[in-house]
C-alpha cells in the first residue's frame, strides 16, 4: 500500500486559496465560472489549479462539500423532531432551497443523481444519497410513503422541481414558495 505524503505548506495554501476563489466565482457565475479566473483570483497559475482539481466537477465538489454535508446532517436532526413523512418532506424542501440559494449546487447534485441513469460516486453524491436513503426508508416503514419509491427517484424529483421552479421564475431562480408548492404536488403522488 502506497504511503500518502502530506501536502507541503505552500501547496496547502494554494489549495485553500483555490477553494475560496472557487466559492466566490461559483457564487457569482454559477457552475460555468471561468477556471482561469478562479486561478487568477487565487493568485496561482491554471496548472496549479489542475494539479489540485483535475476537473471542474472535482473543484465544484471540493468547494461545496461542507455545505452539502451540512444539508445531509440536517436530515438526521429533522428526523429526530418529526414524524418520518413530515421529516422527509421538510428535508426535501431544505435541499431544494439549498440548490436554489447556492449557485452551482444544483449542477453538482444533478450530476450525482441523474448521470446516465445511475448515480455518480462522489463524496457529495454519497452524502446526499445516504441522507435521502435513511429518510425514505423511515417514511416507507412508517407507511407515509409508497413502498415502491426509491431514494434516488426522490432526489431526481427534487432536482426536477428546482429546475422547473427556476425556469418558471427566470434566471434569478425560483423562490422558496414556488418550490414548496411544486414539492407538495409531487409529495401527493409519493404518499402511501
Amino acid at each position: 500500500m502506497a504511503q500518502v505524503r502530506p501536502m507541503r505548506a505552500d501547496a496547502r495554501r494554494n489549495h485553500e486559496r483555490l477553494l475560496e476563489a472557487a466559492a466566490v466565482a461559483f457564487g457569482e457565475h454559477g457552475e460555468g465560472a471561468s477556471l482561469d479566473d478562479i486561478a487568477k483570483r487565487a493568485g496561482v497559475g491554471t496548472g496549479t489549479l489542475y494539479r489540485h482539481f483535475p476537473t471542474r466537477q472535482a473543484l465544484l465538489e471540493a468547494a461545496y462539500l461542507d455545505r452539502i454535508e451540512a444539508i445531509a446532517a440536517r436530515a438526521d436532526l429533522i428526523a429526530a423532531e418529526r414524524a418520518p413523512g413530515d421529516a422527509l418532506l421538510e428535508w426535501l424542501n431544505e435541499l431544494a432551497a439549498g440548490m436554489i440559494q447556492v449557485r452551482g449546487m444544483k449542477a453538482l447534485l444533478g450530476t450525482a443523481v441523474t448521470a446516465g441513469g445511475s448515480a455518480v460516486d462522489t463524496a457529495c453524491g454519497d452524502c446526499v444519497r445516504g441522507a435521502a436513503g435513511r429518510l425514505v426508508r423511515a417514511a416507507r416503514d412508517a407507511g407515509a410513503l409508497r413502498r415502491d419509491v426509491e431514494p434516488i427517484e426522490v432526489l431526481r424529483l427534487v432536482h426536477g422541481v428546482v429546475t422547473a421552479s427556476e425556469s418558471a421564475e427566470g434566471a434569478a431562480g425560483g423562490d422558496g414558495e414556488s418550490v414548496r408548492r411544486l414539492l407538495s404536488l409531487v409529495w401527493g403522488g409519493l404518499r402511501a
